[in-house]
């Protein structure tokens, strides 16, 4: 059974700094892309960034690039999000999730595991 298991949001200041963890187990990821979206309230889930397992292809959405910095730790079956110089409307619910490298990039129709997601929120 795959499980992905957010942590590490919380509440932060605009301008600090927040990492997220997403610990994945059930299965072996190699061939899968993992992935961070994010929904804030009344808005629809949007992507944020995705790594294939073995790093060789980032992807990031435009609003976090620069931002945001999406690794991988193979040898603990962990994914994180880096993020910094944190906005307000980075608020939002953080969710992991892997998909297929084939079919897995930027939108969320590509994933088929999701994890519970991990709040994030940014005061002005």
């Amino acid at each position: 059974q795959v499980q992905l298991v957010e942590s590490g949001g919380g509440l932060v200041q605009a301008g600090g700094s927040l990492r997220l963890s997403c610990a994945a187990s059930g299965r072996t990821f190699s061939s899968y892309t993992m992935g961070w979206f994010r929904q804030a309230p009344g808005k629809e889930r949007e992507f944020v960034a995705a790594i294939t397992w073995s790093g060789s292809r980032i992807y990031y959405a435009d609003s976090v690039n620069g931002l945001f910095t999406i690794s991988r730790d193979s040898a603990k079956n962990t994914v994180f999000l880096q993020m910094n110089s944190l906005k307000p409307e980075d608020t939002a619910v953080y969710y992991c999730a892997a998909g297929p490298m084939l079919r897995a990039s930027t939108t969320a129709s590509g994933y088929d595991y999701w994890g519970q997601g991990t709040q994030v929120t940014v005061s002005s």
